[in-house]
């Protein structure tokens, strides 16, 4: 079997469906990569407890034939995102101890698809920056860093979501974007990420920087990766006023055809 760490999202869930690998040795192997390299300060909390129950549960979902589309994936979470029982502090110490009550929509629809959550990811304090330098628990380290360049950043907001995903610590992450906050740092890092259109992820739940702008999206290692972690991130959301009302596309199935006329 080739390396766990080494896989897409993609490959992972077809293993997964294939039954060749379990959602419990997966999660295992992506929490201990991310022991092993916590001096990227890539992750400001594992929730290892928590992963390994979801994980259990994917694997008897999977047994089962109920398996979701993104069945035993697991996922990193910027630490703006709001996870019920789990510390959210948009790494400001003003919100140190903050335990939610409830979860983020974005976060509610992907544990509802059947995605294991790692852990909480290093940005800059509320979202404001562009090198992870902010940021209350300290930098994040590019995974591009050697001794001869040891100034590079991973960019930011999502500093951390690009750093674990580039360095193999989680199979996706959510990112938020207002300025760049996802473009920037995937392409600091190798990754790709996407702003998705306003109104087409919910607010819900995400601490805001500048709410008219603020636009959750995915930060993965490959671009069919990131279509389909979009999917299920979007929605429409009663709870979000800007949360646009249109029926979420097959953004997977989009990825082969031509776009030969198109104009941007």
């Amino acid at each position: 079997m080739t390396d766990l760490l080494s896989l897409t999202a993609t490959e992972a869930r077809h293993a997964l469906d294939q039954k060749d690998i379990k959602a419990v040795e997966l999660t295992e192997a992506y929490l201990n990569a991310a022991t092993e390299t916590e001096a990227l300060n890539a992750y400001t909390v594992l929730t290892p407890e928590k992963a390994m129950d979801m994980a259990k549960a994917s694997d008897e979902r999977i047994a089962s034939g109920n398996a979701g589309p993104l069945e035993g994936i697991p996922l990193g979470v910027k630490d703006l995102f709001c996870t019920e029982g789990v510390e959210t502090t948009a790494c400001s110490n003003i919100l140190k101890g903050f335990n939610p009550a409830y979860e983020s929509t974005v976060t509610a629809n992907l544990w509802a698809d059947g995605a294991v959550m790692l852990g909480k990811l290093n940005c800059d304090e509320f979202a404001m920056g562009s090198a992870n330098e902010t940021s209350a628990f300290g930098p994040v380290i590019s995974p591009w860093t050697t001794a001869d360049d040891a100034d590079y950043v991973p960019g930011g907001s999502s500093g951390g979501s690009g750093t674990a995903v580039a360095a193999n610590l989680c199979l996706g992450a959510t990112g938020t974007d207002t300025g760049g906050s996802i473009r920037q740092p995937a392409a600091f890092t190798g990754t790709v990420g996407l702003k998705p259109t306003y109104g087409r992820c919910s607010r819900w739940g995400i601490i805001a920087f500048a709410s008219s702008l603020d636009q959750a999206g995915p930060m993965t290692k490959s671009v069919r990766d990131s279509a389909i972690l979009l999917k299920e991130m979007s929605g429409f959301d009663p709870n979000d006023s800007t949360s646009a009302k249109y029926e979420v596309p097959d953004f997977e199935s989009y990825l082969n055809q031509n776009i030969k006329g198109q104009k941007i």
